[in-house]
């Protein structure tokens, strides 16, 4: 699966990820006192997830959720979006 970031240093950028469920923070053991990315949307094709959108902490889920829109990650990985409630 993909994680996409929206926000902060990362903006826009893309990574591979393992495993079948997406971690809640990005990096899942950020430390160091910086806020950590939140997982906003997941994106399933046939069941699975085929992409996962970071949320900057400053970002309200709103706009990441527009921005995720505009840039047509649902279409882009013909998957179902989904939000992720925290």
């Amino acid at each position: 699966m993909r994680a996409l970031f929206v926000g902060g240093v990362v903006d826009n950028s893309e990574l591979d990820l393992e495993g079948e469920v997406p971690p809640l923070h990005y990096p899942a053991d950020g430390g160091g006192g910086r806020p950590r990315y939140r997982l906003h949307q997941i994106g399933r094709q046939d069941g699975a997830v085929a992409y996962a959108v970071y949320g900057a902490p400053e970002l309200p889920a709103e706009q990441i959720r527009q921005v995720a829109e505009e840039r047509a990650y649902a279409r882009r990985f013909e998957a179902e979006p989904q939000d992720v409630e925290s």
